[in-house]
């Protein structure tokens, strides 16, 4: 019903940089909440970024200055801008919507695919 499709990742050398986008596709009306997830090797899966409608952006203390969050609400997409990358930056990237308004009513937590991210040193 809600699919969010990501894309964007990919193999970068320490310093640059890399864009990652994700659409929600489905009969929706509106998002409360988009974020960016990410799990490298080992750990667990931990919040990069966040945008609820209405509010400022909210990121890891490990992100913040270098990545930038964003939304194209018409679009049901979601950005998410990494500069400075660093080595530890390299994980899976995981799109988020939380409280997704379709035609069938509210819903629940919904997640992409991932796309890897590898920064190289």
């Amino acid at each position: 019903q809600v699919q969010l499709v990501e894309s964007g990742g990919g193999l970068v050398q320490a310093g640059g940089s890399l864009r990652l986008s994700c659409a929600a596709i489905g009969r929706i009306f509106s998002i409360e909440t988009m974020g960016w997830y990410r799990q490298a090797p080992g750990k667990q899966r931990e919040l990069v970024a966040s945008l609820t409608s209405g509010t400022t952006p909210n990121y890891a203390d490990s992100v913040k200055g270098r990545f930038t969050i964003s939304r194209d609400n018409g679009k049901k997409t979601v950005y998410l801008q990494m500069n400075s990358l660093k080595p530890e930056d390299t994980a899976v990237y995981y799109c988020n919507a939380e409280r997704v308004l379709t035609i069938t009513g509210w819903t629940g937590q919904h997640w992409g695919q991932g796309t890897q991210v590898t920064v190289s040193s």
